[in-house]
């Protein structure tokens, strides 16, 4: 008997995450980014939350608003540059923070999902990335031991999905999304278009159903742009 996984909204998928609990949270910047399920963990006012995501949103949108809130106790993101919040909580010590080189933590969160405890790589060597950590020669190139990350909820946005789980993902979003998805104990998808099993093409499919526990159709993206740049006229 197949497993149904698809759930009402927002507020059912994201049923049993409590205080303490660490997230996972695709996106590239504000691309790709589970908007519908942090506004319902905003309402949930669930605390001390250590967050993985490559960025930590705007002031008024995505992890923006969980940090307004305090709710977050540590960030591991690879660019935070956008969120005067966090700034100040950073430089207040009000949050933890763990700054990671951008492919570095894709590989980190992919390795969690294809179970890998650790890896080395050059990324980092040399600066603080690399303090308290061990240091091994390949091909006459210092590497570091990097270890690999889960989470007890993936939380990831997708274009398409069916009822099985099978999610597609459009453009940027694919940047963060499908490692993540995999990296999950429980994984939440939110997609733009849900459809019945079957629909989808399988040589399509970005992150098979298997890594996929609850999918739900979410409403009213904003589909905002961090810094938009625009050429003049003539």
């Amino acid at each position: 008997m197949a497993i149904n996984k698809v759930v009402a909204n927002a507020g059912e998928a994201t049923k049993g995450i409590e205080n303490g609990m660490t997230l996972m949270l695709g996106g590239f910047g504000l691309c790709g980014i589970p908007e519908n399920c942090i506004a319902e963990l905003v309402k949930l006012n669930v605390k001390d939350l250590t967050c993985i995501s490559n960025n930590a949103g705007v002031d008024d949108f995505g992890l923006g608003l969980l940090l307004h809130q305090k709710q977050i106790k540590k960030m591991i993101s690879s660019y935070v540059g956008e969120n005067d919040e966090f700034e100040r909580q950073m430089l207040s010590g009000e949050l933890e923070v763990d700054l990671i080189p951008q492919g570095s933590l894709a590989e980190r969160c992919r390795a969690g999902g294809a179970g890998i405890p650790a890896f080395f790589t050059p990324a980092g060597y040399g600066t603080e990335v690399a303090e308290g950590k061990e240091v091994r020669e390949f091909n006459g190139k210092p590497h570091i031991l990097e270890h690999a990350l889960t989470a007890d909820f993936a939380i990831v946005k997708a274009w398409k999905g069916d009822t099985a789980g099978n999610l597609v993902y459009k453009a940027t979003a694919r940047n963060f999304n499908p490692m993540m998805a995999m990296a999950g104990k429980i994984t939440i998808a939110e997609v733009e278009e849900l459809v019945p099993e079957g629909d989808l093409d399988p040589n399509h499919v970005h992150t098979p159903g298997i890594f996929v526990q609850r999918i739900f159709q979410g409403v009213n993206y904003e589909k905002r742009i961090e810094q938009r740049t625009v050429r003049q006229k003539g």
